[in-house]
């Protein structure tokens, strides 16, 4: 076939693409779908971890309250927890899944093609050196062909504006004709791969991120500052004044839907994220909210050691004196910090007092369920003793009575420890 060299490439030529669905990473399962699955097998797996550790009281010189605290301060069941937990999910799942019902079925075949277009962009920059140089006194082309000479070509090339004249390809034209086009380095290659697989990504869940922690910082703020909203809505999730891990999403639903699914929902959407990328970042920032309450503060948590918003930061969110701070959630805390509202005081002697005042409270309803029992048996016993009739069916009547009597006693005066149970 004759070669055209009347044809002049000025930059490396893209290469052509064919475009096919994507596969889905789990069949029969669409990747839309798993989206919406990951994270919630993420909450509660996660939270499992944490409830057994506090069921087994595993790591209790990490626990940022005792076991009296989770007793005796929160105004919650778990029972409620759970059960509001599971409704925001629902939510949450019906939302998605209503807005990947728009999205359009994604492709792939066009990666080689994308890589390609940053390998032009990164050529294209190398233009504007020699200029850029000139302005700081530096001869680019004059250093270039120095740099050629002893056998750095990459590098001249660069410094030269692109230039790499024994970079050359061939390639047959539309018209069936073979010509002769400039092609990619493979130092330009590697680069562009690098950005369109990682780097670009990176920026994408960085934006993600920062969305997601405005989003929540100034609606969770306004929810403590707006006495209607704060009653209405958010009060519900201060019943927790000692989180645990699965009461993370422990919300009134119009709350959870704002704060989460819609903050998340935008983060995603405006960075542009693909389905596979959704999973990422739902999932963590699933995860992350849920390490967030877990009560826990662990020397090894690389969640809690990669940002300053952790358990130990949101934990004083959660203490009456604390409530009015630490808006920030759930990745980083720059908003607290650049609109002043960090807590900067003591914690260590408030979190003594409150350990001590629900140890004391636990231990005089103990005492209290132990004199009542104590009061009771006797109260039996002399009533056995004081009214021991010679028949024997009267006999059987009274101890059935007085047991019965006994009973329904203890059953009032233990009213308020079992309460205080449930209440755990």
């Amino acid at each position: 076939m004759a070669s055209n060299t009347s044809v002049v490439f000025d930059l490396p030529p893209l290469p052509s693409y064919t475009l096919t669905t994507r596969e889905p990473l789990l069949t029969p399962i669409s990747d839309n779908i798993l989206s919406l699955i990951l994270p919630i097998i993420a909450y509660w797996g996660l939270s499992m971890v944490y409830h057994l550790i506090d069921v087994y009281d595993l790591f209790p010189q990490y626990r940022l309250h005792t076991p009296a605290e989770v007793l005796k301060r929160n105004h919650v069941t778990r029972w409620h927890v759970v059960r509001d937990v599971i409704l925001q999910q629902v939510v949450q799942t019906i939302a998605g899944y209503a807005v990947s019902y728009f999205d359009e079925q994604e492709c792939v075949g066009k990666e080689e093609y994308d890589v390609a277009v940053w390998a032009q962009r990164i050529r294209i920059v190398q233009r504007v050196l020699p200029g850029f140089l000139a302005l700081i006194g530096i001869d680019a082309l004059g250093l270039a062909k120095n740099l050629s000479r002893s056998g750095h070509t990459m590098l001249a090339g660069a410094l030269s504006g692109g230039k790499y004249p024994g970079m050359t390809q061939s390639i047959i034209l539309e018209s069936g004709v073979e010509a002769i086009a400039p092609a990619f380095t493979e130092w330009e290659m590697t680069l562009a791969s690098f950005i369109f697989w990682y780097f670009v990504p990176f920026l994408q869940f960085v934006w993600a991120i920062s969305v997601v922690d405005t989003w929540q910082y100034f609606w969770h703020r306004a929810m403590h500052l707006n006495r209607w909203l704060y009653v209405k809505f958010h009060s519900r999730h201060h019943r927790l004044y000692v989180p645990y891990a699965f009461g993370a999403l422990y919300n009134h639903p119009v709350e959870g839907f704002l704060l989460d699914t819609a903050g998340t929902g935008v983060g995603f959407l405006t960075a542009r994220m693909t389905t596979r990328q959704s999973m990422w970042f739902f999932t963590m920032s699933t995860i992350k909210t849920v390490d967030d309450h877990c009560g826990y503060e662990f020397p090894w948590d690389p969640l809690q050691k990669i940002t300053s918003n952790n358990a130990a930061y949101h934990d004083i969110h959660h203490q009456s004196w604390g409530i009015k701070n630490n808006f920030s959630q759930p990745f980083f805390i720059f908003w607290d910090r650049m609109l002043g509202t960090k807590w900067e005081g003591d914690v260590k002697n408030r979190y003594e007092r409150s350990r001590e005042s629900a140890q004391k409270k636990v231990e005089q309803d103990a005492a209290a369920a132990a004199a009542a029992a104590t009061a009771i048996k006797e109260r039996s016993e002399g009533a056995v003793v004081s009214e021991e009739p010679t028949d024997s069916n009267a006999r059987t009547r009274l101890r059935r009575k007085t047991l019965s009597t006994s009973v329904e006693d203890l059953k009032g005066v233990t009213h308020g420890v079992a309460s205080s149970v449930l209440q755990a």
